[in-house]
């Protein structure tokens, strides 16, 4: 039973990465203004267990300007991961979009009060427990005649600004800590197609513009992504709403273009570092060396990919550089090949975890039981 969870969750997560977003976490657009204030709105109820907040945020188009992103409720990718906000930050004179992820840790937002759990740092809305998502309803708004996994932690959020972004002229003063820069390294995916597809409804809203709403989106959340009917209206701007300059489109692209060329980690195959096995300690010798061996060979079978992809790689840039090909099709080129390679790495970290998870019971039953005391789980 355990052996089929891990290679569900292993074949749902690669479902995921084909699904989401290519670049994870890195910068996808930069403008030379920052975007509003957090509209004041209520959180929708949880429609479904498992389902995670992920708050509202500013998105931005060169023809619309920005536009409101509702706050949804969305189904994590698989048990454990959390969400991990995107963010706009001020730097090389322009406000840049950071990307979110999910991921097993939440890592730094841009120190912005998101509300609902997301403070500026961390998530306090809930936790996984044993395969189950726990509900802070503190927090959030959930059902509990439904769900029943939930708790009540008092969290104090300040609400008395809603910036929207790090940095720069009246942004938020936050860097992240060396705790959430770690968790930016560790293995993620990006948003989920329904994520995406809430995205570009939004986008497609006329409404949801900033130049028509004056900060105060009609569709402020919605209790699942898409589901504009049913949606709850923001209550009211989050501070007085500025037009954007009127050079505003020009500058914006100029940054954009800048922030686009700028070189990203694993763009090729020929970026990624060899995988390594970590020698076991489990207090079992024999099982620790069988453990080695599996690790050794899985390590050579990725290897073996990397070099493949490389190969693959270079020859195609090797045809480029003989043919007469615009800007455009090396740009797409190398979009293709920093996704191949983003792919490949996260496949193999998650065939790393699932190595880990089989072996996890075998560590357990070779050690002697041990007495801990009682831990007070969230009921």
């Amino acid at each position: 039973m355990r052996r089929a969870v891990v290679i569900r969750s292993l074949l749902f997560s690669l479902v995921v990465l084909v699904l989401s977003y290519a670049s994870l976490g890195q910068v996808v657009i930069s403008v030379s203004f920052g975007p509003p204030a957090l509209p004041v709105y209520e959180q929708p109820v949880c429609p479904e267990d498992g389902y995670i907040w992920t708050p509202g945020f500013w998105d931005y188009t060169d023809d619309d300007g920005y536009y409101w992103v509702p706050g949804t409720w969305v189904e994590a990718p698989q048990p454990g991961y959390l969400w991990t906000p995107g963010y706009w930050g001020w730097g090389e004179g322009a406000y840049i979009f950071h990307e979110g992820y999910w991921g097993e840790h939440v890592g730094f937002y841009g120190g912005i009060n998101y509300g609902y759990g997301y403070g500026g740092r961390g998530y306090e809305g809930g936790r996984w427990d044993h395969g189950r998502f726990f509900y802070n309803t503190s927090v959030n708004r959930v059902n509990v005649t439904v769900i029943h996994n939930t708790y009540n932690t008092r969290v104090v959020e300040n609400n008395a600004t809603r910036v929207s972004f790090n940095g720069g002229s009246g942004g938020v003063e936050a860097r992240p800590t060396p705790e959430e820069q770690t968790y930016s390294r560790e293995n993620h995916v990006g948003r989920v197609a329904a994520q995406n597809q809430h995205i570009q409804q939004a986008r497609s809203s006329p409404e949801l513009r900033a130049s028509n709403n004056q900060g105060k989106p009609p569709i402020a959340a919605t209790a699942r992504p898409g589901d504009f009917k049913s949606a709850v209206a923001a209550r009211q701007a989050g501070g007085e709403y500025h037009a954007p300059p009127v050079n505003a489109a020009h500058n914006g692209n100029e940054a954009r273009r800048q922030s686009e060329t700028r070189p990203a980690t694993n763009n090729h195959a020929s970026d990624l570092q060899p995988h390594k096995s970590t020698p076991p300690n489990s207090g079992n010798p024999a099982a620790d060396q069988r453990y080695q061996q599996q690790q050794d060979k899985l390590a050579a079978k990725q290897n073996q990919e990397h070099q493949k992809l490389q190969q693959q790689q270079e020859k195609e840039h090797q045809q480029v550089e003989k043919k007469s090909v615009n800007e455009a099709q090396k740009q797409q080129l190398e979009q293709r090949h920093t996704q191949q390679t983003q792919q490949l790495e996260q496949k193999h970290s998650i065939q790393q975890q699932q190595m880990q998870q089989r072996q996890q019971p075998r560590q357990t039953e070779s050690k002697p039981a041990e007495n801990h005391p009682s831990e007070q789980r969230p009921h």
